[in-house]
């Protein structure tokens, strides 16, 4: 990818159908029915359609991908997931839909489909940490005050984070993070999101926070900063790192998504660790992220009906 003003695949369908191919069969064409590669035809007539010699399907390189069904042109695909991966705050769904001149709701479900394609795949991605680094952990609610709120949708007694979402991140300095909507701040919550997550070779650096205490010890080491106390520093005992992961978070849900539901918490804190993970101090470019994106969208099938029903329910 390159300058969008600039760049055909942002303005020709067929010519982002053949830049897409390339990406995701750079080892040869599959189908994405059967996953059988190098077994399939072109089909005279119906450009970018193949037939599939081992299933006798025909397929296009968005089946078996976010893009499948879909009756956007992939032009605005690759645009889309150029603007979401080159804006640190996010995009919003009404921003979306005037630069690409598609409906609100096509818009809404896109951005969610391209923050599907940016989540791992389950098992494919190792421990945080390992052998001689740091690893932060710390929560952090997401919800507005209850006095910001319309009259009628104020809940007598939400104080504090009562009745807020949780999002817990754990960060490598100068690495990776991962983040997790979690149901509350108990041991009992806390302990399988960190264990599953962090090698136990790392040292970790975490607040006062009672479910941390127990679990720290199972780690080569385990500092704590007092915030209650007013410290934040004490040597390289910090969460700094993991706090300036949350004041982009923040920034990102307060000033471009104004409000994010419930079920799709999970969504968007992909999308935040995503950009982290591939950010441009670790010499990744806006074209680069976009791209490593879009190979994430093979395998996650998203139907608008899951969505929705999602929200609704």
């Amino acid at each position: 990818m390159a300058d969008p003003l600039n760049n055909k695949i942002f303005q020709d369908p067929q010519k982002a159908r053949a830049w897409l191919e390339a990406l995701l069969w750079a080892d040869g064409r599959v189908c994405g029915y059967c996953g059988v590669a190098d077994e399939s035809s072109p089909i005279t007539g119906r450009e970018g359609y193949y037939q599939c010699n081992a299933c006798r399907k025909q397929f296009t390189v968005q089946v078996g991908t976010v893009f499948e069904r879909s009756h956007i042109p992939l032009n605005k695909w690759l645009m889309a997931a150029f603007l979401l991966c080159a804006s640190k705050k996010g995009m919003s769904a009404h921003q979306m839909h005037r630069m690409l001149g598609i409906t609100y709701k096509s818009a809404w479900f896109m951005c969610h489909r391209l923050r599907e394609a940016m989540a791992p795949l389950k098992g494919k991605v190792g421990p945080l940490g390992g052998e001689g680094m740091i690893v932060e952990a710390d929560t952090t609610y997401i919800g507005g005050k209850e006095k910001n709120k319309h009259r009628n949708k104020r809940t007598k007694g939400n104080i504090g984070g009562k009745g807020k979402m949780i999002a817990h991140t754990l960060i490598e300095r100068g690495g990776r993070a991962r983040s997790d909507h979690i149901a509350n701040v108990a041991g009992k919550t806390l302990r399988p999101v960190v264990m599953k997550q962090v090698s136990r070779k790392s040292s970790l650096m975490t607040d006062t926070a009672g479910g941390y205490m127990a679990m720290g010890k199972e780690f080569a080491r385990h500092e704590m900063v007092d915030h209650g106390a007013g410290e934040y520093v004490r040597g390289d005992a910090h969460s700094n790192t993991v706090e300036s992961y949350f004041a982009t978070l923040k920034r990102g849900i307060v000033g471009t998504y104004h409000h994010v539901s419930e079920a799709h918490l999970k969504r968007y804190l992909a999308e935040f660790d995503f950009r982290h993970n591939e950010r441009s101090a670790l010499g990744v470019n806006d074209s680069e992220r976009a791209t490593k994106a879009l190979q994430g969208i093979v395998g996650k099938r998203l139907t608008y009906r899951r969505v929705d029903r999602a929200t609704n329910g």
